[in-house]
């Protein structure tokens, strides 16, 4: 009546489970970041040809912006459905690639204008490996950060609308400070929130990672341009 190999069994069952495990999330992993990789593409390619049409940018800014909100909006509400969930995200990718021209155009006028953008693009690609790998590797859980990072982005878009109308830019200095900190808090809760499973899509999954990234530069330029400037 004894089965002598019911515990060979279960280990073996077991093992096979986590393998399964892993194999599941190296696999959402790969495409996450392969998703990740095409959007920052997609966005370099909109900032390359939003350089040449910069005023024309300027005239329709806000509404590139609404578009650009419909787009981030309609690609959760797509993201399950193939082919048209990727047109979205590199479509929506592009768009945030135009509308940062502006900026970019306003750093390149600069003296070494060029290489305060690369530095600014250097420092966030360090900031995002860094922190990923922390993220991937350290035991403690970081999921409790989710409120208090929802909190502190409202905050920042507050501040950042508000600093429209007064134009300050030791304001401006301030927020995208608080701005470089803050993103790389969610670069680090994003990226445990996708081993732990968090997203259900890697589409969603890409995006978040995106997102962090994308704000994170642009934090970076506008302090880098703020500390350049004469004003």
């Amino acid at each position: 009546m004894y089965n002598r190999d019911y515990l060979s069994q279960e280990t073996s069952q077991y093992k096979g489970s986590v393998d399964s495990s892993r194999a599941e999330l190296m696999s959402f992993l790969k495409a996450t970041y392969q998703l990740f990789a095409g959007s920052l593409l997609a966005a370099t390619a909109g900032a390359y040809i939003g350089l040449d049409i910069v005023s024309t940018i300027r005239s329709w800014y806000w509404g590139l912006v609404i578009l650009e909100f419909v787009l981030l909006f309609a690609l959760f509400a797509v993201k399950n459905k193939p082919g048209i969930n990727l047109a979205v995200l590199f479509g929506f990718t592009f768009m945030t690639g135009l509308t940062i021209t502006p900026l970019l155009s306003g750093i390149l006028m600069m003296p070494a204008g060029a290489s305060i953008v690369a530095q600014a693009f250097l420092m966030t690609s360090v900031a995002f490996g860094g922190i990923s790998l922390f993220a991937m590797t350290t035991k403690k859980d970081f999921s409790g950060m989710g409120k208090m990072l929802f909190i502190a982005l409202i905050i920042l878009v507050v501040g950042s609308i508000s600093n429209i109308f007064f134009q300050s830019p030791l304001l401006q200095l301030g927020i995208a400070s608080i701005g470089a900190l803050l993103f790389s808090a969610f670069i680090l809760y994003d990226t445990q929130q996708i081993i732990k499973g968090g997203f259900s899509t890697p589409i969603e999954a890409a995006i978040a990672l995106y997102l962090d990234f994308f704000n994170l530069f642009v934090s970076l330029l506008q302090i880098f341009g703020v500390l350049n400037s004469d004003d």
